[in-house]
């Protein structure tokens, strides 16, 4: 097993960025060998045509998946969403198209965050629509696609059978 092998292997296992310190320690090598094994691997996957590359982050040098897979990554990998943030995907689910000052309203101000999560996992869409200043939250397609959902039931007759069920969501025990 050269270094280089070795230095990869660590990378890959670490999952995590590491210093030249943290890795001379795994492998037992010494701080130049190190660098030396660093900067090979970097040359090495930059001239491969690989979805890896080893890049040096603020923390240290890691082995990720190079950006350009991101899109893969996210329609692959099961996304965890906290029963907070699921309520609030519930509620804009049950409201869609729905005013972010409304959802606060029902959810309170945890929920801020709860739409920047589901925004930037491209489950809900933010925008405001022509001059007005209230942004709304729309369910976009991966919502549908991922919770294998082709149209979302009716299931209010009347307003109060709506402020009953946002009653329940904001009432419910454990998170927020």
């Amino acid at each position: 097993m050269t270094a280089v092998t070795k230095i990869e292997a660590i990378l890959y296992l670490k999952g995590q960025p590491l210093s030249i310190g943290e890795i001379a320690e795994c492998a037992a090598y010494d701080h130049a060998t190190v660098k030396e094994g660093i900067g090979k691997l970097i040359d090495e996957y930059a001239r491969r045509d690989s979805a890896l590359e080893v890049i040096e982050t603020p923390q240290g040098y890691c082995l990720q998946l190079r950006s350009s897979f991101q899109e893969l990554v996210q329609n692959l990998i099961p996304v965890e969403l906290s029963i907070g943030v699921l309520r609030t995907l519930a509620a804009i689910a049950l409201s869609s198209p729905i005013r972010q000052s409304d959802l606060i309203n029902i959810r309170g101000s945890g929920a801020y965050q709860h739409i920047q999560e589901l925004v930037g996992q491209g489950f809900v869409r933010k925008h405001r629509t022509g001059e007005s200043r209230y942004y709304l939250l729309q369910l976009t397609q991966k919502f549908h696609q991922y919770f294998q959902i082709d149209q979302l039931p009716q299931p209010f007759k009347s307003n109060s059978q709506r402020e009953q069920l946002e009653l329940q969501i904001t009432s419910a025990p454990g998170e927020v």
